[in-house]
């Protein structure tokens, strides 16, 4: 440290200066650190003394009975919330008129709560009391037989067999009257035949995972697409995800006014400061450790049945929640000892995926919240089959632990994470605004140099979007689009391909309001759509992995642009099965 005038500094009159102007002149002037003593102080007078030994007291009862104390707040807390739920039970029967919804009112009410006890009650007594008993007794046994005629090579086939035999059978029921489905069968075999045929090592894919994923990637579609219950749930649950992102409104219109964020509603201005609210949420529940815990366990669900690493099926889950640079976050200890299979999942598994911190974005442009969540949760065990087959795992695998390091926080407070994360979205917003003026104007010269040569031509109206059109019409057409709408859908993926989802999503609203796209289509490109494959994302996901592996940076960009590829493929495939399993009379 530079030599310190003390006078400058420091002012003479009081005791304590005179202690530390000491402290200075003995250190300051021969350019040590400066180090400030501490001062002893004792309470005076019988309010601060009694203030004093009252706080001291309750330090040492809170440190000596804290388990004690904790028993007495949860039961505390719970008596609160139960009371509040009785109370709003004997309102709604004495005085309410509404019926009883689970999506709304006080039915809203019961869902929450039985989800939330039903968790607790099973992590806090069932599964530490009877863990153990039946792990021993009963699921070991299980594993152990099941794996013993894993290794039975007719138990195997009978297996895979039964299952096709059964998906057959309800294909057959659930398509009889409507055979033009089926086409969006076909397309899903033709995208998995292309991943073989382009595979790196076809005869080292591993069919288990390939096929369970599948299977899982199916389930999900029958459960929250074609299943009645399950799809009104899911709608549900998305129409809480627009309502808890439309409160970001609020903090928009109080900073840029009611003009242009509500009466306008100008994109910068309603929709993508809601990115600052999310981007807060996330980094108050990382802090919490919320967040890691909730992907952790998934992803071990999702180790079990595929038969991957734990940080593959992590990734995956994650990526579902996150965007692709942060769910990164989650094994990011493990990235420098990945194969380039496993880094190949994650990069795939972010390509096919879209951070749930901007679907707001997409909201705004007019997509409908229930298919982009669908979507979003059918890409997680989809990644993970698709990947796994265009480069299977040739190598021994370094990170098949049990369980994954807690992410190191940062921060010291929760507000501490609230602030960062607030101030996180800067980055994101900027980054959306730039790229979205950048390439519109991009797109708008093109377009423009296009018009100018095919009116040469006679053809002036012919543009990217005619191009891109033409070339998508093959693959819109096998994935189930109307034939007559093929060359719109088609245009779509291909502006998302090459600019960004975006784009996409933006002309796709345009179609929406004018009447362009029918339900089907609008509901192919929706799943088409949700992803971050465009060349702008490949070069984000290469810079941050490199950056938390440098030994990695040659493997990446190796692998990159088939994990470019098979993201895509992974939306395809999506696609395809929603269109599989969306019947006709679900549009009306």
């Amino acid at each position: 440290m530079a030599n310190v005038d003390p006078e400058s500094r420091l002012t003479p009159g009081s005791e304590a200066n005179e202690v530390e102007m000491d402290d200075v002149q003995k250190n300051g002037k021969n350019g040590n650190t400066i180090t400030h003593d501490f001062l002893e102080y004792e309470p005076s007078g019988w309010l601060e003394t009694t203030l004093v030994r009252v706080g001291s007291s309750t330090d040492d009862f809170l440190k000596q009975n804290r388990s004690v104390v904790k028993t007495v707040s949860v039961f505390i807390f719970n008596g609160i919330v139960l009371g509040f739920f009785f109370g709003c039970l004997y309102y709604w029967l004495t005085y309410s008129t509404e019926p009883l919804e689970l999506c709304h009112g006080f039915g809203s009410l019961i869902a929450f709560f039985s989800i939330i006890y039903f968790f607790l009650i099973y992590f806090l007594v069932v599964k530490r009391l009877f863990a153990a008993t039946f792990q021993r007794a009963v699921w070991s046994k299980v594993e152990n037989f099941f794996e013993k005629m894993w290794t039975m090579v007719w138990f195997r086939w009978c297996l895979w067999l039964f299952v096709l035999a059964m998906i057959a059978l309800y294909l057959y029921l659930d398509v009889r009257h409507e055979p033009e489905r089926l086409i969006s069968l076909l397309g899903l075999c033709i995208i998995l035949m292309l991943g073989f045929v382009f595979s790196a090592h076809p005869g080292r894919v591993n069919w288990r995972t390939v096929s369970t994923g599948l299977l899982i990637q199916f389930v999900f579609g029958i459960i929250f697409i074609r299943w009645t219950p399950g799809r009104i749930a899911l709608q549900c649950f998305s129409d809480k995800v627009a309502t808890f992102l439309s409160y970001g409104v609020d903090g928009a219109a109080f900073t840029f006014g009611e003009l242009l964020v509500r009466t306008e509603k100008v994109f910068a201005f309603s929709t993508l400061p809601v990115i600052f609210f999310f981007s807060m949420l996330v980094e108050m529940l990382f802090y919490w450790g919320a967040l890691q815990w909730f992907c952790l366990k998934l992803g071990l669900l999702l180790r079990a049945a595929t038969a991957t690493t734990v940080c593959e099926s992590v990734i995956a889950v994650g990526n579902v929640f996150l965007g692709m640079t942060e769910s990164v976050l989650l094994i990011k200890p493990y990235l420098p000892l990945q194969t380039p299979s496993e880094l190949h999942v994650v990069m795939s598994s972010g390509f096919a995926t879209v951070s749930g911190t901007i679907l707001a974005a997409y909201i705004g442009f007019g997509a409908e919240p229930a298919h982009l969540v669908t979507a979003s949760v059918m890409s997680a065990p989809a990644a993970i089959c698709y990947s796994k087959l265009l480069m299977p795992e040739t190598k021994r695998s370094l990170t098949t632990v049990d369980n994954i390091q807690p992410v190191v926080v940062q921060d010291q407070s929760v507000l501490s994470a609230a602030t960062r994360g607030a101030t996180n979205g800067i980055a994101l917003v900027l980054n959306i605004i730039a790229n979205l003026i950048a390439f519109v104007a991009f797109i708008a010269f093109i377009n423009g140099a296009l018009g100018y040569f095919g009116g040469m031509l006679g053809n002036p109206d012919i543009n990217l979007e005619w191009i891109l059109g033409k070339v998508f019409i093959p693959l819109c057409w096998v994935m189930g689009v109307p034939w007559e709408e093929c060359e719109l859908v088609g245009s779509l993926i291909g502006l998302k391909t090459v600019v960004n989802e975006f784009v996409a999503y933006q002309r796709m609203g345009e179609m929406k309001a004018e009447g362009l796209l029918s339900p089907r289509a609008e509901l192919i490109a929706t799943y088409s759509l949700c992803g971050f494959t465009n060349p702008a994302s490949a070069g984000i996901m290469i810079g941050a992995i490199a950056a938390m592996a440098p030994n990695q940076r040659e493997v990446l960009s190796s692998i990159a642009l088939r994990a470019f590829f098979t993201g895509c493929g992974i939306c395809f495939m999506t696609a395809c099965i929603a269109a599989l399993l969306m019947p006709e009379n679900a549009f009306i």
